[in-house]
């Protein structure tokens, strides 16, 4: 398995689900705003969310694959099978009951995440009917979750990787076909979330079956390896979680901001997302296969190589991201969302969220990185610790710094709270010696933030020099956000070439190894 390739493929389908991500966000922008309706639809968008990261992204497939790869290496095709038919029995059960106790509790849910709608009885209630709409997403995209495991074990990676574009294909159709028949646009996006699940559902499953494997329903029973998934998926969910968590201590605290101040962290936030996606998602989901591969065949040293690697290439690809989002989020918002609804107003406020979550983007991709050095050597409780932690200091910070600085504030708890947990994580993994920071590492990461940081000077001449450079109409804005990507992107390039950080045929040599 190589992991750059790996990574590329995962971070390109990734990518076009972000593209199509931003069209969809635009369209929800454009008919939604960042008033009443949005905050309400966010709010019933973010809770399958974050469910779907804790219990399907994060928490089953970091427990699963390690079980599963030692299933197929050691007792063949058969014996994976066998486990597969476990865990989904188990998983299936499990969801049902869970899905329908939330359904019936959700004004208590509803409650809890965000307390300031009860200010409004009508707003409640509307947040109540959507999310339970929603809800059942999670169903779905958990069982997608187990199914792409098993993919992305086997090292087919696209068809995993493919799956959220059907989401965001479902959520720009019910903007445009199915918003007209229905009560808001809201409702529409609601139910086209619903509708999306079965799709990814029934996509993952006909790739698994190509794969070689064949869904069976049996009865749950709770077998020496389903315990084992269990013990270890429990710890991972709040662990692989720390970002959704602190999305939704930011959301409750936001509820109690002025008017607008969730749609603005949730579509900074959407910004975020596409770099930390393309890069942090396929690095992840790349490694932590491939490490749990190396620490199974004994070959401890190669897995320490690999983490090193990713971890360079995780800082190659998103410094200059993060330093680009924060010079220019002012005119990544306006080009992307100021029309219609969202108004001037609305896009300097999610424009200083985006630069302020840019400054913790290194941290992000970092945790993403890290986190399959523990996953894959069985350790679920160490990041869960972390995790504990960071939250409460996610929480203090929130208390602390929402006052004078209203949502940007939120925004700075969770980059220094994301801080801290990269730099806990990867102080254990060297103190246990699974990480080494060399000279040759070191070297380079610093040569990576120079270059992101002349990319950043010169980007930001760009803006000092022409002040009306976004004062034109739509297209005139796209085209000149489109120059300044363009410029950025070479001016990082050949400055990395000539300071030797990754040199083009040193890319086709890491292509070529199958580590």
């Amino acid at each position: 398995m190589n992991l750059l390739r790996a990574t590329i493929t995962v971070g390109c389908f990734t990518g076009i689900s972000r593209v199509l991500g931003f069209c969809r966000d635009i369209l929800v922008a454009a008919s939604l705003g960042a008033g009443l309706w949005a905050d309400i639809f966010f709010v019933a968008f973010k809770l399958p969310n974050l469910f779907r990261r804790l219990f399907a992204e994060g928490a089953f497939s970091a427990a699963f694959i390690p079980i599963f790869v030692g299933k197929l290496e050691k007792g063949g095709h058969e014996s994976a099978q066998r486990f597969i038919d476990e865990a989904f029995a188990i998983l299936l059960w499990f969801l049902l009951v869970f899905v329908i106790i939330v359904e019936l509790f959700m004004p208590y849910l509803i409650l809890g995440v965000a307390p300031g709608f009860f200010e409004n009885p009508d707003k409640v209630q509307l947040a109540i009917f959507l999310t339970r709409v929603t809800f059942p997403y999670v169903l779905f995209i958990s069982l997608v979750s187990l199914f792409s495991g098993v993919l992305n074990s086997l090292g087919r990676f696209s068809a995993a990787a493919a799956t959220p574009i059907f989401l965001n294909l479902c959520l720009i159709g019910s903007v445009i076909w199915l918003a007209p028949y229905v009560e808001s646009p809201a409702h529409a996006l609601s139910w086209g979330i619903a509708i999306a699940g079965v799709i990814q559902l029934c996509w993952i499953i006909w790739a698994v079956f190509r794969a070689g494997f064949i869904l069976h329903f049996i009865f749950p029973r709770f077998t020496s390896n389903t315990l084992t998934l269990i013990r270890r998926m429990m710890p991972v969910a709040v662990g692989a979680g720390i970002y959704q968590i602190n999305l939704v201590i930011d959301t409750i605290i936001a509820s109690f901001l002025p008017e607008g101040s969730i749609s603005y962290l949730f579509y900074a936030d959407r910004v975020i997302q596409l770099p930390l996606g393309i890069v942090g998602v396929a690095v992840g989901t790349a490694l932590l296969p491939l490490l749990t591969r190396q620490i199974k065949s004994g070959d401890s040293a190669r897995a320490v190589i690999s983490q090193q690697k990713a971890i360079e290439l995780s800082l190659f690809f998103i410094l200059p991201a993060a330093t680009a989002l924060a010079i220019i989020a002012g005119p990544i918002i306006q080009t992307l969302f100021e029309r219609q609804e969202f108004d001037a107003i609305s896009s300097a406020a999610t424009a200083n969220a985006v630069a302020i979550y840019a400054l913790g983007l290194p941290a992000y991709i970092l945790i993403k990185s890290l986190t399959p050095g523990f996953f894959s050597r069985e350790d679920t409780l160490t990041p869960v610790k972390i995790s504990i932690f960071c939250v409460g200091l996610n929480l203090l910070l929130n208390l602390l710094l929402m006052g004078p600085f209203l949502h940007v504030g939120i925004a700075m708890a969770t980059a220094v709270a994301s801080w801290v947990n990269a730099i806990f994580l990867a102080g254990i993994l060297i103190k246990r010696g699974h990480l080494k920071v060399s000279f040759g590492l070191f070297a380079r990461i610093s040569k990576i933030i120079l270059s992101a940081t002349i990319m950043g000077i010169g980007l930001w001449l760009v803006m000092f020099y022409n002040p009306a450079l976004f004062s034109g109409g739509e297209l005139s804005r796209f085209l000149a956000l489109l120059m300044l990507v363009v410029i950025g992107l070479i001016t990082f390039v050949l400055t990395a070439q000539l300071l030797g950080v990754m040199r083009f045929a040193e890319i086709k040599v890491m292509m070529r190894d199958h580590n």
